[in-house]
């Protein structure tokens, strides 16, 4: 399963039914997302498509020599705005196609607009969703619910998401869903709504392992996204943010213009893809290889021993900057990166942050986050993350010190808004919320704690394991509880897995993300894909 290769082959295959000749690629702001995830422009140009439109733009230019290839979503407001182009077309043959299934009354609709027999071809194509990675997609959906309950427009938009998944991966999936979450049953049953309505569409072979779509919600672990992240893909994520790819750089000092943005795609870029899941030390030692391998080649003897070494080499060999843009990419990505770290003590505060919720001694715990708390260095965000965190922790310890905390926020200058979300984070996901033990307070969980202690920790800042880690572990050796995560409807499956879809309601991450990776990585014959409304930092 590798939803960035279904969402490719989807976009190439619109561009080869169009045939030769030139061609313009019209679509709405959803889909532009989805293109640009799996496609560099580049790349589209070289198959004869020379222009790229928004059906939303008003007054575009009228080109009839050109093919116009038109990707957008069912949309009640496309299906009208699409009506009035083929009244008036702009180019002289339209191929539309549908990320998602279309009623036939849309459909009548476009006919009967279709005047002067533009259209050649009306296709359903299901790209409904944003391909992260291959093993990872999202909905850019930063609000799905209010007062702990579906907007409609949320839920109505994570079916069709889903729905669309499932048809990109042929896959008619038995459902589970987290049984503490009246969201999650609802988007499965509406999930499961869609296949019986569509059964022509999920009529996949079958196969001798049933795939499963688990849905769970992000209430159950609201810990993963508080945490600093240590491998190169979440940390650009987290500290710089990751918008569809693109990476806004304007604000670091120095940085030429050329550079301002920039787009990291494991799809078009070697290095990032060979390099984004692994650790923070091992990206600088791969650049620093990188760049000593060319340094050989071009006969220079230079040093490079530092990060501002590697800054300073670029700029002194305009050619190395010419012919390899990726790597100087790289360096003020890893530089930046090294720099906020050093800066704002981020070492210290993902340590602390991993003793709140690995360990177990609170009055150390305590200690270093009130240190933390009146250090200049660190940033107002890491205070607040960290007072989450403990409120999580240790909201049920008789000698918490939670208020404490909170005030000190308002010492240090941070307003009333943002200490209001130690509060709301307790509302959202505190101990009455939560269905799972995520601080492993249960038997088992503390001998194996107990056990990982004796044998010491390998990584101080890499311990924490989210919440999906178990129930992965657990669904594949057939000990999820059906009582905590039920089938919707009578089928089961007794066999071990083999396709596996996770959602959660509210937000994945590039943590869980990892995990899902080194499962797919370790567990053969096991493929797993994970999606949610969106991808976190703590800013979105």
């Amino acid at each position: 399963m590798n939803v960035i290769l279904a969402v490719k082959q989807y976009i190439t295959k619109m561009i080869e039914d169009a045939g030769p000749g030139m061609k313009v690629l019209l679509m709405d702001k959803d889909t532009t997302s989805i293109v640009s995830m799996v496609y560099a422009q580049s790349e589209i140009l070289q198959k004869e498509v020379y222009l790229f439109e928004r059906l939303d733009v008003a007054n575009r230019e009228t080109m009839k020599h050109l093919k116009c290839i038109c990707f957008v979503r069912p949309t009640a407001d496309n299906v009208s705005l699409l009506s009035l182009e083929l009244r008036s077309p702009k180019y002289g043959l339209y191929y539309i196609y549908f990320s998602n299934v279309i009623s036939k009354q849309d459909v009548k609709v476009l006919a009967e607009a279709d005047d002067q027999e533009a259209v050649r071809e009306v296709q359903e194509y299901y790209g409904d969703y944003i391909a992260v990675s291959p093993h990872v997609f999202s909905l850019n959906i930063t609000a799905c619910c209010k007062n702990f309950t579906w907007e409609h427009s949320a839920l109505d938009r994570c079916t069709q998401g889903l729905a669309s998944v499932l048809l990109s991966m042929k896959k008619c999936p038995m459902i589970r869903y987290q049984n503490s979450s009246e969201m999650a049953k609802r988007l499965a049953e509406n999930v499961k709504s869609t296949i019986n309505r569509e059964g022509a569409l999920f009529d996949f072979r079958r196969t001798d392992v049933a795939p499963i779509l688990l849905i769970i919600d992000r209430r159950d672990d609201p810990v993963t996204p508080l945490l600093n992240q240590w491998t190169y893909q979440a940390m650009v994520h987290e500290l710089l943010g990751i918008n569809n790819n693109r990476i806004d750089l304007s604000s670091v000092p120095g940085i030429s213009k050329e550079l301002r943005e920039i787009v990291l795609s494991a799809e078009h870029d070697e290095f990032y893809a060979n390099n984004m899941q692994l650790n923070f030390g091992e990206i600088g030692n791969n650049i620093k290889e990188l760049m000593e391998e060319f340094q050989q080649k071009s006969k220079s003897q230079a040093k490079v021993e530092s990060i501002s070494d590697m800054k300073s080499f670029i700029e002194n060999y305009p050619q190395f900057k010419k012919m390899s843009g990726t790597v100087s990419k790289h360096v003020t990505v890893v530089g930046e990166l090294s720099r906020l770290v050093g800066s704002h003590c981020l070492l210290e505060v993902s340590e602390t942050e991993q003793e709140i919720v690995c360990q177990s001694d609170h009055s150390v715990v305590l200690q270093k986050i009130q240190e933390l708390m009146t250090n200049p260095k660190v940033r107002d965000v890491d205070k607040l993350r960290l007072t989450m965190l403990y409120a999580l922790r240790y909201e049920k310890h008789s000698n918490n010190a939670i208020s404490r905390l909170v005030q000190e926020l308002g010492k240090q200058g941070i307003g009333e808004n943002q200490k209001r979300m130690t509060k709301m984070i307790l509302d959202y996901g505190g101990a009455k919320t939560r269905s799972s033990d995520i601080f492993g307070n249960d038997p088992v969980s503390m001998t194996k704690k107990f056990f990982k202690g004796l044998k010491g920790v390998e990584n101080v800042y890499t311990q924490h394991k989210p919440l999906i880690h178990q129930l992965l572990d657990n669904l594949i050796k057939g000990k999820l509880r059906e009582g905590m995560y039920p089938y919707l409807g009578t089928s089961q499956l007794r066999d071990r897995p083999q396709d596996v879809i996770i959602f959660i309601i509210g937000g994945t991450t590039y943590e869980e993300a990892l995990t899902v990776h080194t499962f797919n990585k370790t567990t053969p014959g096991v493929r797993i894909i994970i999606g949610g409304t969106h991808v976190h930092n703590l800013q979105r």
